[in-house]
């Protein structure tokens, strides 16, 4: 509350008392010094005029003076002591600093008005009185005029504040100041604490959206490469079992193979085309996996523009059935054009779930239902039990239980609803329920 706030100017030092820094710990020091001379000298003309001896107004004057040293810690004390020393003729110096760092300090304002009142009527009342005693002291020969009049109150008024104002009012000014830049400071040290923290934000939103993409990848890929793969294998199972028996059958089914394996490399090579788009030969690491991410989507829905929409469901059943599998497709509703990404997405689980009948229910019958309704479109496919005498051992179809894991984040993504578990009757059911956006039919 009586500090004047330099001490806050430097940190990290705790061996000055309240001094903030070694340069201001050696200004008071010189400064109380020269008071306590300057007093220490007054004290001998104190000490005669009081009838006390002279080594006593000595002493009193060098501690008097010596008060300014505690002027940053205690301004209002050394104002105090400057009014009350100022009868004795002592002190100016230790008046005009004591207002300057009271001006300075944190005290309030309307204290540093009632002590920069007392003090300047003290320097009044005492300057009156000796400029009266001086002119008495003239020679009382005839005057033009009477000094006593008007000249001593002005003389002594224009004195006081000379002595008083300027100090008072460079303190004010660098009181001011300082507080100015504290709080420019302190804004600097909380832009740059915010400025971190939009940082850190940033940082970990990249990071979601690096993971997000990294995920997206996948399920691209997978969904792309894992039907026609498996479709391969359980036709390149096929042929192995009746290359001897039917050569006819096992031409059929290597034929098969060949356009499945062609397509897949197809569409493989086209989302790997479309990564590699913008990526710098010298920097290949600095591309941001979000712009990846976006390219892999890119690639997808390029790729979803030759198949991967409900009018190709036929075609994905067919491929089914002529791998062995026994695949019903029920229609219910009217058809109409969807947005691409719903029916990209509604390709997309009925592919996955038939990938993974192929793998886990080698032999059993599928029923793939698609309904049309007013605000949604759902889709359902549902597998038998595996027959008694179907053995998928020679198959050997490898899982990476990653199947429904996408199928349910296509979905939801969508905000669409899904549902997948086992039936009563021993089979596995997968239900997707889409809300839908009509596209209204080009004129």
């Amino acid at each position: 509350m009586t500090t004047t706030g330099a001490d806050r100017d430097a940190g990290g030092v705790g061996s000055w008392w309240w001094w903030g820094r070694g340069r201001s710990v050696v200004l008071d020091v010189g400064l109380a010094m020269v008071s306590a001379l300057e007093c220490g000298i007054e004290g001998v003309g104190f000490a005669g005029k009081a009838g006390l001896p002279v080594p006593v107004g000595v002493v009193f004057g060098l501690i008097v003076g010596s008060v300014l040293l505690v002027r940053r810690r205690w301004p209002i004390a050394v104002v105090l002591v400057s009014i009350a020393v100022a009868p004795a003729e002592m002190g100016f110096l230790m008046g005009i600093v004591g207002l300057y760092s009271l001006a300075a300090s944190e005290v309030p304002r309307r204290i540093t008005a009632v002590l920069a009142g007392m003090s300047t009527l003290a320097v009044f009342v005492v300057t009156v009185v000796r400029l009266r005693q001086d002119v008495a002291q003239v020679d009382d020969g005839p005057r033009d005029f009477d000094p006593s009049g008007w000249y001593v109150p002005s003389v002594s008024l224009f004195m006081t504040l000379g002595l008083n104002a300027p100090p008072v009012l460079f303190g004010l000014y660098i009181g001011a100041r300082r507080r100015l830049m504290e709080s420019l400071r302190e804004r600097a040290d909380s832009l740059e604490q915010e400025l971190s923290l939009l940082a850190d934000r940033a940082e970990q939103r990249a990071q979601w959206a690096r993971q997000e993409e990294r995920t997206r990848i996948a399920r691209e890929m997978h969904d792309v490469v894992a039907h026609r793969v498996s479709l391969m294998v359980v036709h390149a199972a096929a042929l192995q079992a009746v290359a001897l028996k039917d050569p006819q059958k096992a031409v059929r089914n290597a034929a098969l193979v060949g356009d499945m394996g062609r397509q897949a490399l197809t569409e493989l090579r086209e989302m790997l085309g479309v990564l590699r788009e913008g990526t710098a030969p010298a920097a290949p690491a600095a591309v941001p996996l979000a712009a990846v991410g976006r390219a892999a989507a890119a690639a997808a829905e390029a790729a979803a523009d030759d198949g991967p929409c409900l009018d190709a469901l036929e075609a994905l059943c067919e491929q089914s059935r002529l791998a062995g599998a026994a695949v019903e497709l029920m229609v219910i509703g009217e058809a109409r054009p969807y947005a691409s990404e719903v029916e990209r997405t509604a390709y997309r689980v009925v592919q996955e779930a038939l990938t993974n009948v192929h793998k886990h229910a080698v032999g059993a019958a599928v029923v793939v239902r698609l309904a049309h309704r007013g605000a949604e479109v759902a889709m359902q496919v549902e597998n038998g039990p595996c027959p008694s005498d179907a053995s998928d051992a020679d198959v050997r179809l490898p899982s990476g239980g990653n199947g429904l894991v996408g199928m349910r984040e296509r979905v939801l993504r969508l905000g669409g609803v899904f549902v997948s578990g086992p039936t009563d009757a021993g089979g596995f059911r997968v239900s997707a329920v889409l809300p839908v956006a009509v596209e209204e039919p080009a004129a």
